[in-house]
This record gives structure tokens, sequence and C-alpha cells, in this order.
């Protein structure tokens, strides 16, 4: 990256916040006018979207984008059209007693942070633009983002639309590789939102830091999926199936791995094989089914089956056409379950990201939710079952950023709920209000009553009889 390109970063990031402080306060209306052009650049190029992302994954079909993706997207943003005014109103405060009995009043109004960064990853990197997107300019930001280069033409796509709806000092797009996304990690943003690898995110936080600038972090990690005796094991293996086949397991919240009792392992393994089967009777040629998004990942997945075998796990592969995926040519992969799973094997080590799926047996619930509380607290945790005293064990002995009852993943497509991480998985939250107020500074707003409430109270020196009088009121249980 050379010189003149860094220099670019920071003169756009200087044009942006120039052209916020320049503008305060704005009206509502500019804000609606912005998520209406984000909206309509997604819908007026939603199939140059589809059609960008299945050149990068090597196969993703125009359904599956339009989805997982774009719909998505849509969707944040006319939520927040809907609600970012009923948001922004001044949120009223109860002053101290008295204070409020002789006239003082408080409250938080919010204001825009200013210039927000976004860094996109490759797995849906259109939604993991727009989505956070509907709380940025919902509170009134500008942005700059950094689309994956994994992704290529995706962030050519975007380099190419949004200077056709936004001026370069409301939205701005920055593509290249790890050069351009260091460069843009270290820039003094008002706010920074990334989505990708824990391994990374530790690396965005520490060039973030240098500029005291907030993260939000939406990072990763082993999302468990508890099958309780009583669950409907036709049914969670069918949810499961298309949970762990969306996008090639390729997901964040894709379920990571099953704790099945000892039992049952046998019949949730034949319904999770059966729920493959009937979404995707065949794979290669099939255009519902998505693409290992790259030989280098696609090599990473298979370097886990192979640890996982040579260190005694069972691999059973659900090909409901026995297809031949040695001779394809191309980085699609069928599932493959996983058995006897044991520590030391990298499936259990690292997030898997792809079409592969470990299943951890249990004697009892206990101990699958001790095993899940001796691990990082994942991004997401599933629980399938209709014995309500053991679901509510699960939950409340449990720490996760999300949770999904009886299904996977839905609980990110809720717009009324915030999505985020904890610890290792991520931190802070995005999605509809609570998007609107990550993105915007809560700032109190306090207005003092006519009276010399400090001499009245005994604040103000010389100390006397209203000082000890206050102290004796207020410090005793």
């Amino acid at each position: 990256m050379s010189d003149t390109e860094i220099a670019r970063l920071q003169t756009v990031l200087d044009a942006q916040r120039a052209a916020f402080t320049a503008a305060l306060p704005e009206p509502m209306s500019v804000r609606r006018d912005r998520i209406d052009r984000a909206i309509a650049l997604l819908v007026d190029h939603k199939d140059a979207f589809a059609k960008a992302v299945s050149a990068d994954f090597g196969h993703r079909s125009t359904e599956q984008t339009l989805m997982s993706d774009v719909m998505p997207s849509v969707s944040a943003l006319k939520h927040a059209r809907k609600h970012f005014e009923a948001w922004s109103r001044d949120d009223k405060r109860s002053p101290m007693f008295p204070l409020g009995l002789i006239g003082a009043k408080a409250k938080v109004m919010y204001q825009p942070k200013g210039v927000v960064g976004v860094i996109a990853p490759w797995n849906f990197p259109v939604g993991m633009v727009m989505v956070p997107m509907a709380g940025i300019l919902a509170a009134g930001n500008r942005a700059m983002i950094k689309p994956s280069e994994f992704t290529e033409r995706v962030a050519d796509l975007f380099a190419e639309l949004v200077p056709q709806y936004f001026a370069e000092a409301e939205m701005a797009v920055f593509t290249g590789g790890v050069e351009v996304g260091t460069a843009f990690s270290k820039l003094a943003f008002d706010h920074l939102i990334f989505t990708g690898a824990t391994s990374v995110g530790k690396h965005i936080m520490r060039a973030a830091a240098d500029n005291l600038v907030p993260v939000t972090l939406e990072l990763g990690g082993k999302s468990p999926t508890f099958i309780g005796r009583s669950a409907n094991k036709a049914q969670a293996g069918e949810r499961i199936a298309m949970g762990k086949m969306m996008n090639a397991g390729q997901i964040c919240l894709a379920p990571d791995y099953l704790l099945v009792a000892k039992d049952q392992e046998g019949e949730m393994i034949e319904s999770v094989s059966k729920g493959v089967a009937a979404m995707y009777p065949t794979l290669l040629a099939n255009d519902d089914y998505t693409s290992v998004v790259n030989g280098r990942n696609f090599e990473r997945l298979q370097g886990y089956l192979a640890d996982a075998k040579e260190k005694g796990a069972e691999l059973i592969e659900v090909n409901p056409a026995g297809e031949d995926f040695k001779s394809s040519n191309g980085n699609k992969m069928p599932l493959t379950i996983v058995r006897n799973v044991t520590e030391d094997m990298k499936v259990m080590q690292e997030e898997i990201f792809g079409p592969i799926l470990p299943v951890m047996t249990y004697d009892s619930i206990d101990q699958a939710i001790d095993y899940v509380n001796d691990h990082d607290r994942p991004l997401g945790l599933y629980y399938f079952g209709q014995d309500k005293v053991e679901e509510q064990k699960v939950l409340s002995r449990t720490i996760s950023g999300g949770v999904t009852v009886n299904d996977v993943l839905f609980h990110n497509a809720m717009e009324d709920l915030p999505f985020g991480g904890v610890g290792p998985s991520g931190m802070g939250n995005y999605h509809g209000m609570d998007g609107f107020k990550t993105f915007s500074h809560a700032r109190a707003v306090y207005r003092q009553a006519g009276l010399d409430v400090g001499k009245l109270s005994g604040f103000k020196p010389p100390y006397g009889k209203q000082t000890q009088a206050t102290l004796k009121r207020e410090l005793k249980k």
C-alpha cells in the first residue's frame, strides 16, 4: 500500500468528520434520506450483488445471497427507518431527591458519534456491511467501510456503487488486502465495528486502543447445541441440518458441535443425515448448496478431518447421492459428522466454519453444561427439548451471546433483540434499538433549579450545620 493510499484514508476521515461537525444538528429527514438511499442501493443492485458473491465463493445461489445477505440488510434498514425517530427522543430521568421538587431536570439525549469504521468479513460480505449500517445511519453518523479482500468482487462492487448513492463525506469504501485493513484499523474513528475471527479481533482492539476508539467486536467461537433427552429428534435433526448446511456452515452462529445423551447419539446422527438428504438430495451440481469460499479454507477443513481421524474419531460423510467430490475440481464439501471426538482434536479446539459437525455425548445434562462452562463463552447457544426445567437449567447456568431454543440461528434474525458476543466471542451489540444506542453517544444533561442548591445542601464552603445535616441524613444504612 502506497503512502498516497494511506494518506487518502486519513483525508477522507478528516473530510467526513468536518462535514459531520459542520452539519450539526442534522434534521431527522437527513437520516431518513440516507436510510432510503441505502435501501435503494441494495434493491436496485440485488442481482449484481448475488452474482458477485457467487463468483467470489466459487458458487453460491442467487436465492441464498438474497435471503441471507440482501434481505436481512433491507429488513434492518426498514426497521430502523420506522423507529429511529422514537429511538432518538430524549430520555427523561429523575433528579436526586429533593432537587426534582424544586425545579431541577435531568435527561439523556442521544447524539451521533461522528464517523464509524466498518470492517466486514467474507462469509456474508453484503449483510455484514449493511446490517450494522442501519444503526449507524439511524444514529446520524457517517461511515467508512473496509470490505473483506477474500470477496474481492463484492468489495469492488461496493466501491463502484456507494459513490452513486452517497457523497464521500457521508459514506466511503476502501478495498485492498491486509495492508489496507491494518492502516484502516489504526484510524481515529469515533467508533469501530469489526466482524470476523477472534484472533484478528485482538489485533483490531490493540490498534483501536492507541486512539482510544470504542469498538464493537462481533467474533465467533464454538456455538454448542444441546440435545435434551426430551427433544423431538427428527425436528432437531432437520433444523440443525439447515443451520449447518446454510452457506456450507460458513456462519459465525452455525451450530458448531452437538451435545447428545449417550444412548441417543445414533438416533440424532441419523436425524441430521435425513435432514441433509431432504434439503440436498445431491450436492455437487445442486445450485442451492454453497461452495467453501476458497482453497485455503477447503484445505483447513480437510486438515481438521485428517487430524480427527488420526486421533481416533469416526468420520461419517453425509453424501446422499454418493457423489465423487475428489474429481469435482471445486471447493464444495459434503457434511462430515465426527464421532468419538476428544479435546486434543482441532475440531474441538477451533471454530469450524464449514460443513463439519462433531458430536459429543453426555451422561447427564449437568455434565454437558460443565463442558460448555469450561470453555470460552460462545456467540450462540442452542437448546432442543420439551423439558422446561432442563431448558431453564441450561439457560441459567451458561453464558453466551444469544440463545435460540428449539432451532438455530434465528435469534440473530430478530431486529428487536441485541446481537453480539461475550468475552472471546465479542463485545457490544447491534440490531434495532441496541444498534442505535451502540452508535450513539448517550449525553447526560442536567438543568439546575433556580435556588442555590450548593448552599442549601451544604456542598458550598464554609461547611457548617447544613453540611452536617446532609451527611447525617445520607450516611446511614
